[in-house]
C-alpha cells in the first residue's frame, strides 16, 4: 500500500487569496508557444533523462509566462518562455541542497552567468547543454531588445542573481535573517524585473525611462514583486521543506521571529502581504489619476504579473506535487484556493518596524 503524501507545515489548505485584479487572462497563443519551447528545450539537451525533463515541464513555465503576459508579440513570448525554463533549471540546481551548491558556487556561476548575458562572446562558462542554451537565448536577447530594454533585462537579471546568493548566503550560515533584512532582499530572487522587461517587450512598449523610474512607478513595481514573492514562499513552501537548514523564505523568517510554527506563521505573512497589496491597489489608483495609455497598459500590466503569478502556481505540478514527495509529478495536481474579497487586516499605514517598506508608502503623500 501507498504511504499517503507527508502532510505539510503550513496545514490541510492554502489560505484566500486577497487579490481584487482581473484573474484567468492568457494569451491566445500559449498553446502553439508552450510546443515551440519544448521543442527548443529538447533540441539543446537541456534535462539529461525523461525523469528531469518531467520535473522541468512541471515548472508550466509557458503558462507562467502566457498569464503575466497575455497579450502581445508571440516570438518574444516565445523567448520569455524560454528563459523561464532555462532559469527555473537553474534554480532547482541553486535548491537542490546538494553540499558543492554552497554560497561559493552560486555567486560565482552568478556573475559568469551575468557576464555572458553583457557579453557572450566572453567565453567564461564551461561547455554543456546548459551554456549552449544560454548562448543561443542570449544572441536571440540582443537581437530582439532596444539597448535600453537590454539594460533593463540585465539589471533584472542582476537582481534575480543576487537575490538567490543573498539566500544561499544565509541559509549556509545556518541563521535565519530578521524580517526587515528579509522583505528588503529576500523577492530580489523572485526577478520582477527580469519578467516585466518581457512584458513591455512583448507589448511594444516604449515608457520614458524618467517614468518608469520615478518614485510611484518603482515603488508600485517593488510592491508587486514582493506580493509575488509572499505568495510563491506559500506555494513553493513544501517543495523545499525537507532542507536543513531551513529554507529562507517569508514563512520561515517570521516563525523563526515569533518562535511558532510555519503553520501559525503563515497568518502573520498573509497579514504583511495583504498590507502591500493594499499599497498596491492605492498606488494604482493614484498612478492612473494622471495616467496616459502607455503607463496605463503598464499599470495593467503589473496586475497581470500579480495576479497571474497565483493562477500559474494554482495549477503547476512542480508546487501542488512536489519532488520532495513524489517519484514525478502529477499532472493533475493543483491547489484549490479560495479568493479573498478582503485583506486580512483594515492597516493603510506602512507596517511598523519595517523601514525596507517604509519608502513604498512615501508616493502617496506626494
Amino acid at each position: 500500500m501507498t504511504a499517503p503524501p507527508r502532510p505539510s507545515l503550513l496545514g490541510p489548505s492554502l489560505p484566500p487569496f486577497y487579490c481584487p485584479l482581473e484573474r484567468d487572462r492568457v494569451h491566445p497563443e500559449a498553446k502553439q508557444v508552450e510546443a515551440r519551447a519544448v521543442e527548443w528545450l529538447d533540441s539543446f539537451g537541456l534535462y539529461p533523462d525523461p525523469v528531469e525533463r518531467a520535473w522541468g515541464l512541471a515548472t508550466h513555465s509557458a503558462d507562467f509566462s502566457s498569464r503575466i503576459i497575455p497579450e502581445g508579440d508571440p516570438e518574444a513570448l516565445l523567448l520569455f518562455t524560454e528563459w523561464n525554463y532555462w532559469a527555473n533549471a537553474v534554480d532547482d540546481w541553486q535548491d537542490s541542497g546538494s553540499p558543492e551548491v554552497g554560497t561559493g558556487a552560486v555567486v560565482e556561476h552568478g556573475v559568469r552567468l551575468l557576464r555572458t548575458v553583457e557579453d557572450p562572446g566572453a567565453a567564461v562558462l564551461p561547455e554543456g547543454p546548459m551554456t549552449r542554451a544560454l548562448l543561443d537565448l542570449v544572441h536571440r536577447t540582443h537581437a530582439l531588445l532596444t539597448p535600453y530594454e537590454l539594460r533593463r533585462f540585465t539589471e533584472g537579471t542582476r537582481d534575480w542573481l543576487l537575490g538567490a546568493a543573498w539566500r544561499a548566503a544565509r541559509a549556509e550560515s545556518g541563521g535565519m535573517p530578521g524580517l526587515n533584512d528579509f522583505v528588503a532582499m529576500g523577492p530580489l530572487a523572485n526577478g520582477t524585473r527580469f519578467s516585466m522587461t518581457w512584458s513591455a517587450v512583448a507589448r511594444g512598449e516604449r515608457l520614458p525611462a524618467d517614468l518608469l523610474c520615478s518614485p510611484a512607478v518603482m515603488a508600485l513595481t517593488d510592491a508587486a514583486g514582493f506580493v509575488v514573492s509572499a505568495d510563491n514562499d506559500l506555494f513553493s513552501y513544501d517543495k523545499d521543506d525537507h532542507l536543513e537548514p531551513r529554507e529562507i523564505n517569508l514563512v520561515n523568517v517570521l516563525a523563526h521571529r515569533e518562535r511558532c510554527s510555519p503553520e501559525e506563521a503563515v497568518p502573520l505573512a498573509v497579514a504583511l502581504r495583504d498590507r502591500v497589496m493594499g499599497l498596491f491597489l492605492r498606488l494604482r489608483e493614484r498612478i492612473e489619476e494622471r495616467a496616459d495609455d502607455r503607463l496605463d497598459a503598464h499599470v495593467r500590466a503589473l496586475c497581470h504579473y500579480v495576479a497571474g503569478s497565483i493562477a500559474w502556481q494554482t495549477r503547476a505540478p512542480r508546487y501542488a506535487s512536489p519532488r520532495n514527495r513524489n517519484a514525478l509529478p502529477r499532472a493533475e495536481a493543483r491547489f484549490e484556493i479560495r479568493y479573498s474579497d478582503a485583506p486580512t487586516q483594515d492597516g493603510t499605514e506602512p507596517p511598523a518596524g519595517l523601514p525596507a517598506l517604509a519608502s513604498w508608502w512615501r508616493p502617496l503623500d506626494g
